[in-house]
């Protein structure tokens, strides 16, 4: 079995190598090959340098700074993993908590999971009005897509690989409305055999940053994110 872990980068001098460093060393929970695919996305601090000297990785180089959504959808087109995992650039995420993400694939029970950072043992106290607008978006987004997740934008999803190859292709959004469409493509998508995909939700660790320590995610993502979740779910959900 092999595990392809997708890690996209923006301006992440501070933590990147940590964060590779890291995954690496992470266990899964079981034996398997391990695939770490790092798309910077247009870096202009010294990222993109730090990334070059690393042999460790296979590294995709965005001529331009597109956006999370575009450097998400570029690694998944080159993952060659039975499973596929996103993994933020910074220290938000902990791959410690990669053999209760991985699990419910490898055993077979699930075709997705999300990691939800609300049902974690602990998580790092944050802005109260990111957690009120994420709340909100996961509501709108759980009344359009039927499911009753309690994180739809986290950043740790992992996915099957025939899940990743039905749904990459369709992918549209370039930043940070990708959370909501990958969402709507697979509460929305099939297998082969005609039956939705099992998604299913575990806890995780939370460590949030603060604008100061590069957090860049902001309010008008939050009207993008309400935006793309009508979008795909109400008009293409193909």
């Amino acid at each position: 079995m092999k595990v392809s872990i997708i890690i996209p980068v923006y301006n992440e001098e501070k933590t990147i190598g940590s964060v590779i460093d890291t995954v690496q060393g992470a266990s899964f929970g079981f034996d398997a090959e391990r695939e770490i695919i790092v798309v910077d996305d247009g870096s202009r601090d010294a990222t993109s340098q730090l990334l070059a000297r690393r042999s460790d990785i296979r590294l995709v180089q965005m001529t331009r700074n597109q956006g999370k959504g575009a450097a998400l959808k570029k690694g998944f087109e080159l993952a060659t993993g039975d499973i596929v995992l996103v993994q933020d650039a910074d220290l938000e995420y902990s791959p410690a908590d990669y053999p209760v993400l991985l699990d419910p694939i490898a055993s077979g029970k699930a075709d997705v999971v999300f990691g939800s950072r609300f049902r974690g043992d602990y998580q790092r106290v944050f802005y109260f009005w990111h957690q009120l607008g994420n709340n909100a978006l996961t509501l709108f987004s759980n009344i359009c897509t039927n499911l009753n997740l309690s994180d739809m934008e986290t950043g740790y999803k992992v996915f099957r690989k025939e899940v990743i190859h039905a749904i990459t292709p369709k992918l549209r959004s370039k930043r940070f409305g990708i959370e909501p469409e990958m969402t709507a493509r697979v509460a929305h998508g099939r297998n082969h055999d005609g039956k939705h995909w099992r998604i299913f939700e575990v806890p995780i660790n939370y460590y949030g940053r603060t604008y100061e320590e590069g957090k860049k995610i902001g309010w008008r993502d939050g009207f993008a994110a309400l935006a793309a979740i009508f979008y795909f779910n109400l008009i293409d959900r193909s």
